[in-house]
């Protein structure tokens, strides 16, 4: 073999063993003779981590230098002679009679709701003119527009246009004084707002700038919604109780007095084959110490049991409290047996600050360890062993180096630290008063259900050998109405009969299930109620409605101007129960055309609503699926 520097100086020893790195595999399956990679690295003399980061690299590459089969793409068609001068003054006449339907920078712009169904109409006035022509005309990327002409649904176009009201103060050019805020400002407000298209921001740059009113942003939005011609999305919903508790810290006491476990996917290459094993970790909340470890094939809950012992080995002594998820395997009779006097503790669901400290360390190991490969024959039992080896090699070795968020104290310094007979008492208090709640939570649960809910659960559960060990799934079942209840019973036993179930499903399967039905039977009684209700009441907005859609229908002759003025209609509106009285009436001008035309008029109708933003995504694919279910019946 020859020597390094018998290379080419134009290409690096690192590159070179990368090289050779990457060609070892393809050697090897070929039967050729070939180095070994301990030999590549010893000759080339460089890091065994820096050659494999790049030979990924070049593994990424190397399918990019071959160009696919077949023939070369094709030059573009001949553009349309048509002149697009037209399509530009258009667009241009729209943005001076409507402001703020464009408005941004020259990194991204947003449009508004007018100017995209404006866009939608020129493009089928001028169908002839070349797409890429068309969106140049306009000043409109052709990625924008494309997505705007798709009947199909467009979320990853959609952007939120709140304002942000942390900043009240306006903007001023130089030199500019504006006066004491008066009455003529706020009629100046509602003035500039009744033609405003644009967002909301971009309107306050606007009163500020150009109409010199000296009004910040939420007191312009407060203008705004007292006049009652802009009302705010308002979050839905609130913080759980233990999730306001909890935001933006995490309680700790002293090294010993809280413990964090969890545990992730480590993959081991022995010979190409790829052995994946469970690393289970435990970490003490306070000093961030790593203080147990387990290897096994599942995260199960002898994974949790042996690495707890395995902290108290190292510590010398248990925790006050073990904090774990909500996996089932991580809450069972063995795990409390293991854990003593140790209290068994829940992380928040949805919250993966409260396991922050575990968490950590999984993304710190996964960024600094090198590749678990090795090339030669062993048994699986030895794969598990170099991934221990590892793990408790790093973790160990972390656990002695100086931290700067601790003044240079190592987490074992930390961890050290003396604590007083009183700190542990009123630790304990306070961890064994959370268990008590959490307790007492679940025992009002329960009481609060039906028993013959219950016993079906409990006869299910065990019929189908699904695992809840603490009935929390059976618990959130049993919330839902007993008849969405027994229908998921059904579909579960159905899919799993037939085979169709996703591999490694468990009971939270048959909840989503129950969810599903539940809060769909909910939306069609809740619309379907509504409806009955305002029908025999003789309501008057449905009246008003009514002669909305009388008048459409008389002024306009054409079914495609028709079925587009109701869109509108049901776009602008803010009920639910008028939105179903127009996607009804969209569905009966298409349905009242031929069969070849109703495709057409669909697709023009989807278009449209899907440009409008302001509605929510899943609003939007519910209309257009109402109405493809009305025009195209399967039955």
């Amino acid at each position: 073999m020859n020597a390094v520097a018998d290379r080419p100086h134009s290409v690096s020893p690192l590159l070179t063993a990368a090289l050779l790195l990457a060609a070892y595999r393809c050697l090897r399956s070929l039967k050729l003779p070939h180095p070994t990679t301990k030999q590549i690295i010893d000759v080339t003399g460089v890091s065994r981590s820096r050659a494999y980061e790049l030979r990924d690299t070049l593994h990424a590459v190397l399918p990019t230098l071959q160009r696919a089969a077949g023939r070369p793409k094709a030059a573009p068609p001949s553009r349309s002679a048509e002149r697009t001068d037209a399509l530009s003054h258009a667009a241009l006449r729209f943005v001076m009679t409507h402001p703020g339907c464009v408005y941004g920078g020259p990194s991204r712009n947003h449009y508004s709701i007018a100017y995209r169904h404006f866009v939608l109409e020129l493009r089928q006035q001028h169908p002839a003119v070349d797409l890429e022509r068309f969106a140049h005309a306009i000043e409109l990327p052709l990625g924008t527009l494309k997505d705007w002409l798709s009947p199909g649904p467009l979320d990853k176009r959609e952007q939120t246009q709140l304002a942000n009201a942390d900043n009240d103060r306006p903007v001023q050019t130089a030199g500019a004084s504006f006066a004491s805020p008066t009455s003529v400002h706020i009629e100046t407000v509602l003035a500039a707002w009744e033609p405003w298209n644009g967002g909301f921001v971009t309107f306050c740059e606007h009163v500020q700038r150009d109409w010199r009113v000296p009004f910040g942003k939420t007191l312009i939005a407060n203008i705004l919604e007292a006049e009652g011609v802009r009302i705010p999305k308002r979050r839905k919903g609130r913080r759980s109780a233990d999730e306001a508790a909890l935001r933006g810290s995490f309680v700790t006491f002293f090294s010993g007095a809280q413990w964090v476990g969890d545990g992730t996917a480590i993959d081991v290459v022995i010979d190409g084959e790829v052995f994946t094993f469970n690393l289970e970790l435990v970490v003490d909340a306070f000093s961030g110490g790593f203080v147990g470890i387990s290897v096994r094939d599942e995260e199960d809950s002898d994974a949790v049991i042996e690495a707890f012992d395995d902290g108290v080995h190292t510590a010398g002594a248990s925790p006050l409290a073990l904090l774990l998820d909500n996996r089932a395997s991580n809450h069972t009779e063995d795990v409390d047996a293991a854990l003593g006097d140790t209290l068994r503790m829940r992380s928040t669901p949805g919250r993966a600050q409260n396991k922050a400290h575990v968490e950590g360390a999984f993304g710190l190991f996964k960024q600094t360890a090198p590749p678990l490969e090795i090339n030669t024959a062993t048994t699986r039992e030895t794969a598990r062993q170099m991934a221990e080896l590892q793990a408790q090699t790093w973790f160990r070795t972390v656990n002695h180096l100086p931290r700067r968020d601790r003044n240079g104290r190592t987490r074992v310094d930390l961890y050290q630290e003396h604590h007083s007979k009183k700190q542990v008492a009123q630790a304990r208090a306070a961890l064994e008063e959370r268990c008590r709640k959490q307790m007492l939570a679940q025992r009002t649960l329960e009481a609060r259900q039906d028993p013959v809910v219950r016993q079906l659960l409990n006869e299910t559960f065990e019929r189908l050998s699904l695992i809840d060990y603490e009935r929390n799934i059976r618990n959130a079942i049993a919330t839902y109405p007993f008849n969405a209840i027994v229908n998921g019973i059904a579909i579960y036993e159905g899919k799993c009969k037939a085979g169709t179930l996703p591999d490694g499903v468990d009971g939270n399967y048959l909840l989503g299930i129950v969810r599903n039905l539940a809060q769909l039977n909910e939306g069609h009684e809740i619309a379907e109620a509504l409806l009955r209700t305002r029908l025999h009441a003789r309501d008057f907005m449905l009246a008003e409605l009514a002669l909305r859609r009388g008048e459409a229908l008389s002024a306009i002759t054409d079914p495609v101007d028709v079925a587009k003025r109701f869109v509108e209609f049901a776009m602008d509106t803010k009920w639910q129960i008028d939105r179903l009285f127009w996607i009804q009436a969209i569905s009966d001008v298409i349905a009242s055309e031929p069969q070849q035309k109703r495709t057409v008029l669909f697709i023009s109708v989807a278009r449209r609503i899907h440009a409008s933003f302001h509605v929510s995504h899943r609003e939007r694919l519910y209309m257009t699926r109402i109405i493809a279910t009305k025009i195209f019946p399967l039955g």
